[in-house]
C-alpha cells in the first residue's frame, strides 16, 4: 500500500509507526516533546533509528485522560505535522478521532489518520480521509468491555469501521486495522488479542498491532511504563510472527532491531 509517497509491503514486511506524543499528559511520555523544538529532535531521533511512520498526537487516550478542545488539540498538532513534512522525507500520521483536528491535520499535510474509533465517534474524520486521498488506520474500541464472543466480536466490530470506510469512499488500499489492545477489552481479553491478532486477516487488510509500553505488559510484569521495552519486544516480535504489517512504538531501535531478527529466522 502507498501511505503518502511511500510503497509499503504490507504482505511480506513489518514496518514501524513511531509514537510522538505532543501532550503534557501522555501514559509514558507526557510532556517531554510538547513543544516545537523538542517534537522535531524526537522526530529525526526515530527516524535514524528506523521508524518509518510518525504517529503524531495532541490529545492523551490513556485510561482517565482529560478531554480537550479541539482548538488546544490543532494548535499543538497542525504545527508539528507541517514542520515535521517541511524537515523530513516521510510520511506522517494524526492521531484523532475528531473531524476538525482530522481537517487540520489534512490540511498541514498528514498522509494518515488514525482513529482510536474506527471512524465510529465522528463520522466526518472518514469523509475527510477520503477528500483528501489519506490512509487510514482503523482501531478497534468499545466503551464498555462487554462482548458475547469477544474475538467474534472484535472482527464484527471491525468490520463495521470498514463499512464506515468504504462508503465514505475510501478505498481498500488506504485502509489498516488495529485490534486496539487496551481499548474497551480486559487484562485477559488484551492478551487474547495479541495472541489472536492474526484473526483480523479475514478481512483482507494490512494490520497494526499497539502495545507500546502499555498496561497490559505492566500488569503482567508488575512493572512501570518505563521498564516496558523488553515486554513491548516481545509482542513485536508476536506481531511478526502472525504478519502484521505495522507496529506503533516508542522505542524504535530495540523494535527494529527485534524485527529484523525475527524476519531473518522467518526467511523474509
Amino acid at each position: 500500500m502507498r501511505i503518502g509517497n511511500r510503497e509499503f509491503d504490507t504482505k511480506n514486511k513489518t514496518y514501524i509507526m513511531g509514537i510522538l506524543n505532543v501532550t503534557p499528559d501522555s501514559f509514558s511520555d507526557g510532556g517531554k516533546f510538547n513543544n516545537l523544538d523538542a517534537a522535531l529532535s524526537h522526530a529525526e531521533e526515530m527516524i535514524q533509528d528506523g521508524a518509518d511512520i510518525i504517529d503524531i498526537g495532541g490529545e492523551s487516550t490513556r485510561p482517565g485522560h482529560i478531554v480537550i478542545t479541539d482548538e488546544e488539540e490543532i494548535s499543538r498538532v497542525a504545527p508539528v505535522i507541517q514542520a515535521v513534512k517541511e524537515r523530513f522525507d516521510i510520511p506522517v500520521s494524526i492521531d484523532t478521532y475528531k473531524g476538525k483536528v482530522a481537517e487540520a491535520a489534512l490540511q498541514a499535510g498528514a498522509d494518515l489518520v488514525n482513529d482510536i474509533w474506527g471512524f465510529k465517534h465522528d463520522r466526518k474524520v472518514a469523509q475527510l480521509t477520503a477528500q483528501y486521498g489519506a490512509s487510514c488506520c482503523l482501531m478497534h474500541n468499545r466503551a464498555e468491555a462487554v462482548y458475547e464472543n469477544f474475538l467474534e466480536d472484535m472482527v464484527k466490530d471491525m468490520e463495521e469501521c470498514v463499512h464506515i470506510a468504504k462508503d465514505a469512499g475510501i478505498a481498500d488500499d488506504k485502509i489498516i486495522l488495529d485490534p486496539g489492545v487496551g481499548f474497551g477489552k480486559t487484562y485477559e481479553m488484551n492478551l487474547e488479542a495479541i495472541h489472536h491478532v492474526d484473526i483480523l486477516h479475514r478481512l483482507g487488510y494490512p494490520i497494526l498491532l499497539g502495545t507500546s509500553r502499555k498496561s497490559v505488559i505492566g500488569l503482567t510484569l508488575d512493572l512501570p511504563s518505563d521498564q516496558r521495552v523488553e515486554g513491548t519486544l516481545v509482542t513485536t516480535v508476536m506481531g511478526v510472527m502472525k504478519g502484521c504489517a505495522f507496529v506503533r512504538v516508542h522505542d524504535i531501535k530495540e523494535n527494529k532491531r527485534a524485527i529484523r531478527m525475527t524476519e531473518a529466522i522467518l526467511g523474509r
